[in-house]
């Protein structure tokens, strides 16, 4: 008699996780969690850039030391491929939950020392060292939650509501942005100067330790997800990269691709922003957060909608839509900025972001179901890690070298429309996926 060629692991939990809706409303919460306090901290630390920017770099020029403060927030997304792959291999490896677990308690231990570094008048040039090693760290922990968040959600979610459910997470990244900014603007508004300056600045970092330990609680009270149970019931691979980039190579340059317009995007529109309009446009601070802020409430209620409607319309009509809206109205929009006052800055904000949703609110569905199971979460955390390494953590630096080389305030516009066109090649090469299950 010949073996049984599907061996069960006595540690494997035959019977995988029934998603009830119980189960599926504590997948949301975990997943909402963890990218809420990863984008928290990256909204603060780009509301406050300019704060940043004279405790670390008090010598230099206001321009020279924004530069230099986006330049920290860019170098720390270099790590983000490295992290990628060790994350995604982990969570393909041994399960989502548990590199998903992993990942916030570190991520959030990160943020959490940030409020800890003296400044440069108290240790000089090891304060913006300090800063940089941190903010390492930081990129390389959060590489694992976007993409491990996604799959963790498409492989819950039922059929024909995987764009839906998966909204949450660029939804929870918003939301993320959007306490941020709201606590960015209550400090600038109620600290004087040398009070931001001084100790108002490490407040918000303060705040992700409590959070990343709530964020580990909800995660390690749920089990792995079906499909992932089914796969090890089926097979055990050791070498998850192997197979990623030896049978996988188109999809990951279609997912770098279309990725390239959701982090180009996301950081001019959601995170730059406020730093624009306060240096370029003239704006206050505050009117600036406070305008920011109403435009991330109004994408957090348009991303469930473009969720939605990738899974009636399919994931490609919708992305490729967004490539096209973006390259035609993008500069237009921009050049109106200058031009219109407070009220009209935020319409043309909330116009933006409705574009952005579109490839943000379908782009996590979408990524996971061009990669299978084995290789879902490396093959996601890879390719968009990358394109968000290269073009997405350095958006404000390249936005605001651009416009200190140009001299025009539209290169961030003209930067964002040439994502666009990247996006858009991409997709015409993808086929869709919407109305298939997920690929085994």
């Amino acid at each position: 008699m010949t073996a049984d060629p599907v061996s069960t692991s006595p540690d494997i939990d035959p019977a995988p996780p029934v998603a009830t809706p119980t189960v599926l409303r504590r997948v949301v919460a975990a997943s909402f969690v963890g990218n809420f306090v990863e984008w928290f901290d990256y909204a603060v630390y780009g509301y406050l850039a300019t704060v940043i920017a004279r405790v670390f770099f008090p010598d230099s020029s206001p321009a020279t030391g924004l530069l230099a403060t986006f330049a920290v927030f860019a170098i720390s997304f270099i790590i983000r491929p490295v992290g990628g792959l060790v994350w995604g291999h982990f969570g393909d490896r041994i399960g989502r939950r548990t590199a998903l677990s992993m990942s916030i308690l570190i991520m959030s231990g990160a943020t959490f020392c940030i409020a800890l570094i003296p400044g440069h008048n108290q240790i000089g040039i090891a304060a913006p060292i300090l800063l940089l090693v941190v903010r390492m760290v930081q990129g390389f922990s959060a590489s694992g939650e976007y993409a491990g968040a996604s799959a963790f959600l498409a492989e819950y979610a039922p059929e024909g509501r995987r764009g839906l459910y998966t909204s949450v997470v660029p939804a929870s990244t918003a939301a993320g942005l959007l306490f941020g900014s709201l606590l960015a603007a209550l400090l600038t508004g109620v600290l004087a100067a040398d009070q931001m300056n001084s100790w108002g600045w490490r407040l918000p970092f303060l705040l992700a330790a409590p959070l990343g330990l709530i964020g580990r609680y909800i995660r390690l009270k749920l089990e792995d997800t079906p499909k992932f149970h089914e796969l090890e019931l089926r097979e055990h691979s050791n070498a998850p990269l192997r197979i990623l980039f030896t049978q996988h190579r188109r999809a990951i340059a279609i997912a770098f691709g279309v990725t390239c317009l959701n982090a180009v995007g996301f950081y001019l529109l959601l995170s730059y922003m406020p730093t624009y309009l306060s240096t370029e446009l003239g704006v206050g601070e505050t009117a600036s957060f406070v305008a920011s802020a109403i435009t991330l409430t109004c994408y957090i209620g348009f991303i469930f909608g473009m969720g939605r409607l990738s899974d009636r319309f399919g994931r490609k009509r919708v992305l490729i839509a967004a490539s096209i809206l973006f390259a035609v109205l993008t500069v237009p929009l921009f050049a109106a900025l200058g031009a219109v006052g407070i009220v009209g800055i935020v319409l043309i904000q909330i116009a933006l972001s409705a574009l952005l949703t579109m490839n943000d609110g379908t782009l996590p569905v979408f990524l996971a179901e061009i990669f299978p199971t084995r290789v879902r979460y490396s093959g996601f955390a890879f390719s968009f890690n990358t394109a968000n390494a290269l073009f997405g953590g350095t958006a404000p630096f390249v936005a605001t070298l651009l416009i200190k080389l140009t001299g025009s305030s539209l290169a961030p516009a003209w930067y964002l429309v040439a994502a666009a066109l990247v996006a858009m090649g991409a997709m015409f090469l993808a086929r869709e996926t919407c109305h298939e299950p997920l690929a085994d």
